[in-house]
């Protein structure tokens, strides 16, 4: 259903040049983000409290914006293709499905879709600076972690340069919120899984049915023109079906928690650590805000305007639990999936406080008086 090669082919291909740097000060880069990003992990560690289950983890491995797409590509495999031959199998022998013309439209629509995602791939590449990748190639031996942390480094190089700010500060401050997100995901044995399967049953919930499909067409069309209006429509909530908009709602609660909680540490580690901390914070906050007309509605119709409100919610929840309730109180949001904050609770850190942290641990030692 989608050209994986084409897709790699077409984002190379379109990807924007990054910032000219000397093949000295190239290398000079990528040593420091390596280091930096091990400074990072204790940091993280000794802040949170949260213990990776990788007792010595690898530092963050450093790639170009090619080889960013080449890894997504690789990650987003490893999750489709097993759901795409469900679907295949849901869709059973309509009238296309099977036969000589049957062929013909999967081999079209495989190659259009590749482009389409070759295009989008095209466009994040020159904007993400880093990601823990949860979704790697199966390793035979066994032996390699299961997710790893990529840093982008001619973005992070044109961001401080943009910005201009301290390059080492900046650098370590990027990498205490990947390193964060490495921490939840290898700290928090369930959460991986948790995450995964809510992917799986978003996709499987796809309406196949072909009049609901036109419906979704329609609703896209309808979000691509309100986008360019300047109003809120995006193309995630208009292709969705009823049950996927319910799965949603988890998916985006447990995302908003971590990048919320990636972008309190980063922030919170404090001034000792990244003495320009609030400089770095200002600047890169009005860059997110900003860009051209069109590059806003790009921004809404791919639904990462939706990201930025997340860091920023997700943000204030893990400040307000932790001033409420302390480090170790927040830390039991990640006991279980039924400690999760809901959509509501993240709006509203009282509720999950309530529900929760007040809440002992089921192995709290009793308090002094009781049995």
């Amino acid at each position: 259903m989608i050209d994986w090669n084409l897709a790699v082919q077409t984002g190379t291909r379109l990807l924007r040049p990054g910032p000219q740097v000397a093949q000295d000060e190239a290398r000079a880069v990528v040593e420091q983000l390596r280091e930096l990003s091990r400074t990072a992990q204790g940091h993280v560690r000794d802040f949170t409290g949260m213990r990776s289950a990788e007792e010595d983890p690898a530092p963050a491995t450093i790639v170009d914006r090619p080889g960013w797409i080449r890894a997504n590509v690789d990650g987003f495999r490893v999750v489709l293709e097993p759901l795409m031959e469900q679907m295949q199998e849901r869709r059973g022998s309509g009238g296309l499905s099977g036969g000589a013309g049957g062929v013909v439209v999967q081999a079209v629509g495989s190659r259009v879709t590749g482009v389409q995602v070759g295009a989008l791939l095209a466009y994040m590449a020159g904007r993400v600076l880093g990601q823990y990748e949860l979704f790697l190639p199966p390793d035979p031996s066994g032996r390699n972690p299961t997710g790893r942390l990529t840093l982008v480094a001619p973005n992070i190089v044109q961001v401080e340069q943009e910005l201009g700010v301290d390059a080492r500060d900046f650098r370590l401050w990027v990498c205490l919120h990947e390193e964060t997100h490495r921490t939840q995901f290898t700290a928090v044995p369930w959460l991986r899984e948790y995450v995964q399967d809510q992917m799986t049953r978003f996709l499987l919930a796809s309406d196949l049915d072909p009049g609901a499909m036109l419906d979704r067409i329609k609703e896209a069309a309808d979000a691509v023109v309100d986008a360019v209006r300047g109003g809120e429509g995006n193309l995630i909530d208009a292709i969705q079906s009823p049950e996927q908009r319910e799965i949603l709602d988890r998916l985006t609660a447990v995302m908003t928690l971590v990048e919320g909680h990636g972008d309190y540490v980063m922030d919170a580690v404090g001034p000792e650590v990244v003495p320009s901390v609030q400089q770095i914070r200002s600047r890169f906050q009005g860059r997110r805000e900003g860009g051209g007309r069109m590059d806003k509605t790009i921004r809404r119709l791919l639904g990462i305007d939706l990201k930025m409100k997340q860091y920023a919610e997700g943000s204030r929840f893990v400040r307000r639990v932790v001033a409420e309730v302390g480090m170790d109180g927040f830390n039991k949001v990640w006991e279980s999936p039924e400690t999760l904050p809901t959509h509501a609770e993240i709006k509203e850190p009282a509720l999950w406080i309530a529900r929760v942290a007040a809440t002992p641990a089921i192995d709290a030692p009793p308090a002094a008086g009781e049995g």
